[in-house]
Order: C-alpha cells, then sequence, then structure tokens
C-alpha cells in the first residue's frame, strides 16, 4: 500500500465508472427500444401483457428497498468484516452490487417492449432505473467511513 492517498476523486474513480456504464447501458436500451421496437415485439395477449407489466412493477418496487437494506449490510461488514482487502476495493463491491440489482429495474422496460408494450412503460421504467443509479451512486462519506473503521481496527492491532 502506498504512503500517498489517493485524492478524493481519484479515490471513487473506478466506482463511478460502474455507475456511468449502467447510465451507458441505460441510454442503449432506450436507443435499441426506439430503433428497432417494432421489429424486437411479439405478439401477446393484453391481459398476459398487463400481467406481467404489474408483476415488474410489484419487482421494481421491491427492488429499491431490498437494494437500500443489501447496501447497508455491505457497508457495515465493509467496515468489521476483516481481510487484506483496501477500504476501496470494499466499496467498489458495494457499489457494483447496488448498481447491479437496480440493473434489472432498467431492463424491465426492454422486455415490456419486446412483449408488445408500450414507450410509456420503457419510460416509467427508464426514470426508475436512473434514480436507482442516482441513490446508489458512489458517495465519499460512506467510503471514508470504511477508511476510518480500517484505520481504527489496524490501530488497535486486529
Amino acid at each position: 500500500m502506498s504512503a500517498i492517498a489517493p485524492t478524493p476523486s481519484a479515490a471513487l474513480r473506478s466506482h463511478w465508472l460502474v455507475c456511468a456504464a449502467m447510465l451507458l447501458m441505460l441510454i442503449v436500451y432506450n436507443v435499441v427500444c426506439q430503433v428497432w421496437g417494432n421489429e424486437l415485439q411479439i405478439t401477446v395477449s393484453e391481459e398476459r401483457r398487463v400481467l406481467v407489466r404489474s408483476v415488474l412493477y410489484a419487482v421494481a418496487i421491491v427492488l429499491f428497498p431490498l437494494t437500500n437494506l443489501t447496501k447497508h449490510i455491505l457497508l457495515r461488514l465493509n467496515q468489521t468484516m476483516p481481510g487484506p482487502r483496501t477500504a476501496g476495493q470494499r466499496y467498489f463491491t458495494t457499489i457494483a452490487v447496488s448498481q447491479a440489482l437496480i440493473e434489472w429495474v432498467g431492463l424491465f422496460g426492454p422486455i415490456m417492449i419486446v412483449l408488445g408494450d408500450g414507450f410509456n412503460t420503457l419510460y416509467i421504467f427508464s426514470l426508475m432505473h436512473g434514480l436507482g443509479i442516482f441513490l446508489h451512486r458512489p458517495k465519499m462519506a460512506e467510503y471514508r467511513a470504511i477508511a476510518d473503521a480500517l484505520s481504527a481496527r489496524d490501530n488497535r492491532g486486529e
């Protein structure tokens, strides 16, 4: 480990790249659905489509607090679990897992387009996904809490 601490922006650069990749995928989903949406659609009855849409809305609604709980648990584990991993590596795992869970919400829009639903549903799921990316973005305070906890643990000799 180097004696020089990374600057705050450098410490979370890879974390922000994960968020940028998720945002890029969201944009790609929307562009693909806009350009090739009609060719991708299959014929599904209205009743089945409404059922699938309702289930996906429910899953999306449940994923938000579940992701928040998962992130909270991972943050606490990052502060308390022993091991050689640095604070940056630990926090990167937390961000990657949180963003991966929220990514499912972004996939629900293209799924509904394939099932023959309209663009309104795509936009709703896309906005929810964008909100999830924003809510679970890297935060310097969370990173510092992990770094401080690991530093305190190392000073105690654990």
